[in-house]
């Protein structure tokens, strides 16, 4: 547990003298002495006679678990400070100091935590411990439990919803609670081939986007979510009715809106118009092993500042006013819970509830605004978040949330468990003015556990390699010799129908031809022969033709025949001579080719150094026009 500079009280004389005659007298009354002064000096020097003398080690041994946990972290960890979230984060609950919220009180009795524990002002809540008390506690008080983050081999099956309403007929309030199913969503597959179905719909100039915002356009979202592997994480049936008294919020696309938003954060699209088109990392990407794409968009995304995904909690009004200025980045954000996620162990199911206790206990927090008085939920003036600062609050909740299961686990790296959000507890939001009219905080608000997988490890850089799953396919295609495809099996779902529209010419309903023109094409474009292969091979129910091995193997070789080596100036010379001249003297040859008889051919990346060996030889060449 870290602390930020903690202020140090030095003795045990120090703290005392802070306090008034009263309390020092109820503290002398905790302790088996004799005396009892009335004065303060000596009421002061009485305590801490005891205090540093032999009967400390009796003192700390009356005091119960939770009490001497909070002296051995303030002891070992926290340089002297009781941090109470931090403890009752990772203990579960704070020491007992009777009622702490009547300290003020001329009545207030003493603890027995108050002879340890010591405030630097008449007016603050005693939490430091001296450092003279410190050292002698040291020598018998033991270190304290090792901060861990829980885990499980598996995922929660069922989570307990309760709900509450009110029986106008019995006029009675009414508490009822079933065991709602949790769904379990692998995504390290479906993140793979998500990635290679999107750029496609791009390519295919089929992904519009603002020009301003950079959001994809509700027509794109519904394009794309057809396309993904299970589709959304919420399908149509999760979305409420939109009319009649028990009308509820939609939930909204998460992976299609996420996807649009990565692919342009990692470079691998940018606007054209109103559509995304392919970048050259973007066609790159189509024939490069999707994993290392996956790595590249993550490290990209922590980077970016196009969107802050505060944003997509749109319940959390005034966002884009006065109280833009006070948001924190978003990079800082994301190292934080980004670190905190390494912490996770890889393989093991980790509920959301015990990563944020463990980011608190161990100090690991993070800030979304620093004036959250300029946020609200309903209207301006009412319902602002004025008690949603501090360690942790609800729009650290909205935050993670929404950067776990938005972006982290549609790149693939998280595994999830979660309900719909209207089955999400609401706990800290029914605090909050407005919050009644609200049918949850933010579509997020269902996520309950996650999972650290192979390729979120190889993402964050726990691990070095990655080897990717074999791709699986529930449609049955029978490849025959003609090089026809035909569909005898269940029917290809909206990705692999893209996949076939990319590669080969349909000829019927249930048929398409294996062309070599359009397989070349796709693969001018930066689609993988390899993938549409290997696609082939397992969606067949036989061994693939010797005639369609030969169209691979013919379409690859044609594919890599020819390499385009840039953009490059054809030079016309005064006369064959002068041509052979340049092209073999050893001031430019390296930076030029023959192309005839009287031309040379020079890369764009090479005209600097050609031009300066062209004026060693003795010749000057004049700046293009164009």
């Amino acid at each position: 547990m870290k602390t930020a500079n903690p202020l140090l009280l030095k003795t045990v004389v120090e703290g005392l003298n802070i306090r008034t005659v009263d309390d020092l007298k109820k503290m002398l009354q905790l302790l088996p002495v004799q005396v009892r002064p009335t004065r303060k000096a000596e009421l002061v020097a009485a305590i801490a006679d005891y205090l540093l003398g032999p009967g400390l080690q009796k003192l700390w041994q009356e005091l119960d678990q939770l009490q001497q946990a909070a002296v051995a972290e303030a002891v070992y960890l926290t340089e002297g400070r009781h941090q109470a979230e931090q403890f009752q984060a990772k203990y579960g609950a704070l020491p007992q100091w009777r009622d702490r919220s009547s300290m003020y009180s001329f009545n207030r009795p003493a603890a027995k935590l108050d002879l340890f524990f010591y405030s630097i002002g008449t007016y603050t809540t005693p939490n430091l411990l001296p450092e003279d008390l410190r050292l002698k506690l040291k020598a018998f008080v033991p270190e304290p439990k090792t901060l861990t983050l829980p885990s499980a081999e598996h995922p929660p099956q069922t989570f307990r919803v309760e709900h509450r309403y009110y029986d106008y007929q019995k006029r009675r309030s009414v508490e009822t609670a079933d065991d709602v199913p949790v769904v379990c969503c692998p995504t390290e597959q479906a993140a793979q081939q998500d990635l290679l179905a999107v750029l496609r719909l791009i390519h295919l100039g089929k992904v519009s986007v603002s020009d301003k915002t950079l959001m994809p356009s509700k027509a794109t979202l519904t394009a794309i979510a057809p396309l993904l592997q299970g589709g959304d994480y919420y399908s149509a049936a999760d979305e409420p009715e939109r009319h009649g008294p028990m009308s509820r919020d939609p939930i909204g696309a998460i992976k299609p809106f996420a996807w649009v938003m990565l692919v342009q954060g990692g470079g691998l699209a940018s606007l054209d118009g109103k559509k995304l088109q392919l970048t050259k990392a973007g066609q790159k990407a189509m024939g490069a092993a999707p994993a290392t794409t996956l790595q590249s968009i993550w490290k990209k995304w922590l980077k970016t500042t196009f969107l802050d995904e505060l944003r997509r909690v749109e319940s959390i009004k005034g966002q884009t006013g006065k109280a833009k200025r006070s948001l924190t980045a978003v990079s800082g954000r994301r190292a934080q819970i980004v670190a905190a996620l390494g912490q996770c162990p890889v393989g093991e199911w980790v509920n959301y509830d015990d990563l944020k206790r463990h980011m608190i206990a161990s100090d690991q927090t993070f800030d979304v605004s620093r004036s959250p008085e300029n946020l609200y939920l309903s209207q301006p003036g009412y319902g602002n978040l004025y008690e949603a600062g501090g360690s942790w609050s609800i729009l650290q909740d909205a935050y993670m949330k929404c950067f776990l299961f938005e972006y982290a686990a549609t790149l693939g790296l998280l595994d999830v468990a979660y309900l719909t959000p209207y089955d999400a507890p609401r706990s800290d939001l029914s605090s909050f003015w407005g919050s009644d009219d609200l049918s949850f905080l933010s579509r997020y608000d269902g996520l309950l556990a996650f999972r650290l997988n192979p390729l979120g490890a190889f993402c964050l850089g726990l691990s070095d390699t990655y080897t990717a799953a074999p791709i699986t396919t529930a449609s049955t295609l029978r490849v025959l010799p003609n090089l026809d495809v035909v569909m005898t099996g269940a029917p290809l779902n909206p990705a692999e129908h893209l996949m076939m529209e990319t590669f080969t010419q349909q000829t019927s309903d249930a048929v398409w031809k294996l062309d070599r023109e359009v397989a070349l094409k796709a693969a001018e474009a930066g689609h993988s022969l390899q993938e549409f292969y290997d696609f082939l091979t397992q969606a067949s129910a036989e061994a693939l033709p010797k005639t369609v091995e030969q169209f691979f193997a013919d379409c690859r070789s044609r594919s890599q025949s020819l390499q385009d080596q840039g953009m490059a100036r054809l030079i016309e010379c005064a006369d064959a001579t002068l041509a052979v001249q340049i092209a073999h003297d050893s001031r430019t040859k390296k930076y030029c080719q023959l192309a005839g008889e009287r031309h040379l051919v020079v890369l764009l990346d090479d005209e600097t150094r050609f031009r300066n060996g062209l004026r060693k030889l003795g010749y000057s060449l004049p700046m293009s026009k164009g």
